[in-house]
């Protein structure tokens, strides 16, 4: 189908990218699991580390769709309008969770980009796979809201791994601190 064949770099690229920053997140975890740690109350792993990979898988599924040898958009159409409709639905709840978690009090960065630019994203892709029966120029918003998915993605993976590389392990040496200081009597 030419239309969605003008689209095969763009999605080769974006797809293989998400790929690769999934392969990078599970290293990035393997490592931080090596870490020392400080005692965290409350789960913020399904509210942080997990919607980044979910994004990316998100990414990974629309370039498999589109690179896919469709014989027309309906398909195409119905798979991205479900992706969208599905990610929205996860995204709302990433934000459930954020309010709920206990470990780290969010600031206005993490709530855009783990709540309001991703429930976007899924909005452009749900509304855009809709729209592409009856304009193919909603190709151009499932394009959107997938760079948006991988874009957010990278900004949450190097924002999680910042934390837990710098906040983190400066939290857990002052934990050690004190320790020392009251085992030594001060």
């Amino acid at each position: 189908m030419t239309t969605l064949t003008e689209w095969q770099y763009f999605y080769e690229i974006v797809g293989s990218s998400a790929g690769a920053l999934i392969g990078l997140q599970f290293v990035v975890t393997a490592l931080i699991a090596n870490m020392p740690m400080m005692a965290v109350e409350g789960s913020d792993a399904e509210a942080f580390s997990t919607p980044t990979i979910v994004h990316f898988g998100s990414v990974l599924v629309v370039a498999g769709v589109i690179c896919a040898p469709w014989h027309s958009l309906t398909p195409v159409a119905i798979i991205l309008a479900l992706a969208g409709f599905m990610g929205l639905i996860y995204a709302t709840s990433i934000t459930l969770r954020m309010r709920r978690q206990t470990a780290y009090r969010p600031a206005f960065e993490d709530w855009l980009c783990h709540s309001i630019l991703p429930i976007a994203a899924y909005s452009v892709l749900l509304a855009s796979a809709c729209l592409l029966l009856n304009d193919q120029r909603a190709l151009f918003g499932i394009a959107a809201a997938t760079a948006l998915l991988l874009f957010i993605g990278i900004h949450n993976a190097w924002d999680a791994a910042a934390y837990h590389v710098f906040e983190r392990r400066r939290r857990a040496a002052l934990q050690s601190n004190s320790r020392k200081e009251i085992s030594h009597g001060n």
